[in-house]
Order: structure tokens, then sequence, then C-alpha cells
């Protein structure tokens, strides 16, 4: 379980898999660009850019086979935040499957998070959270245990759109400039 503060979680250990006798890159490096990378420039549909990073999803379909989509991920308290509409693949899967993957390439490095994700279903936490997104460009308001809002990422599915909290178990970095190298970490 990872170790959290308000901002950050601190790995319990870390492997060097740096071919090439690279040293292993930092676990401030790799947070930082987690952190950094979910914020929106403001919602397309009103002019904005979204953000410097894709965020995937990967989640496992009943029958094994992998299914990964784009999603919209918010980084608060160590953890990722996501929403979905019940009707989507990546809502079935993780209804019966709740393992899955986020990746990311951030700003200098590459991103792979394991872990599990939940739906959230506390309406405290739901407001928190829509004022987490809120942060970001996205605004959405809280009824019934979902968010509600004109528009969501298009995978998102149609309305309304729950949100999962994504526990991240194991973080993978590569670096894609100096100083390069790779690190696993088991948080």
């Amino acid at each position: 379980m990872p170790k959290d503060t308000a901002t950050e979680i601190t790995p319990v250990s870390e492997k060097n898999i740096a071919a090439y006798g690279l040293p292993p890159l930092t676990w401030d490096r790799a947070l930082k660009r987690i952190q950094e990378e979910w914020k929106l420039q403001g919602p397309p549909e009103t002019g904005g850019v979204a953000g410097a990073a894709t965020h995937w999803l990967a989640t496992t379909r009943p029958d094994g086979r992998p299914h990964v989509v784009p999603i919209g991920a918010a980084w608060h308290d160590a953890h990722f935040y996501f929403t979905a509409g019940d009707s989507t693949r990546k809502a079935k899967n993780l209804a019966q499957n709740p393992n899955c993957v986020i990746t990311l390439a951030a700003k200098d490095v590459d991103i792979t998070v394991e872990g599990k994700a939940t739906k959230v279903t506390d309406e405290a936490k739901l407001r928190r959270l829509a004022e987490v997104f809120a942060s970001g460009g996205w605004a959405p308001e809280v009824r019934n245990g979902a968010f509600h809002h004109e528009y969501s990422a298009p995978s998102a599915g149609p309305p309304p759109w729950y949100a999962y909290e994504f526990t991240p178990s194991t973080v993978f970095a590569v670096a894609t400039a100096d100083p390069h190298g790779a690190t696993r970490w088991h948080l």
C-alpha cells in the first residue's frame, strides 16, 4: 500500500532496469512528471489545449484480451482519478477486474503505473474531486453519486460519469532525455 501524504508517495523498493550500465532514475523525477502532466490548459470545446500528456488506461476484458483507451486523468493525494460512464468497456472491465495500468509519455520520461481502480461512491470525496478536476479546466457538478457536465473526455461515454480512484502499486519510468535510464519502484 502506498505511503502517502497529501501529495506524494514513497517507494518501498527500487530496481534499476536500465541497460548499458546507466544509473537508476530518481523517484523525484518520475513523481514530478506524474504530478505535472495531468493538468489541462482549458477545455478543447472553449479553445483550450489538452494537457501535455495523454494518459492511457489498460484494462482486461472478461475473456482476457486487453483493452486500452486514452483518458483524462487527474493526480491528487497519491492517486490518479478518471471518469467513465457505466456503458463503456473500461467501466465494464473494471467491474470484473480492478487491476489496470495507466501510462503517459511525460516530458523527458515515459511512465507506466500498475495498480487498481475502484469506483468512488462517497459524496464528500466526489465533491473534492470535482474541485480537483475544476482546477485542471473541467468543472463537473456532483449529482446522485456521479459527475455531470455538458461534456467530458470523448472516451468517457455518455453521462453520468462515475469517478474512479486508481491506487498505484508499481511504477516504471524510462527516460527519453538525459540523464537516461530506466527504473522500477514498488510502492
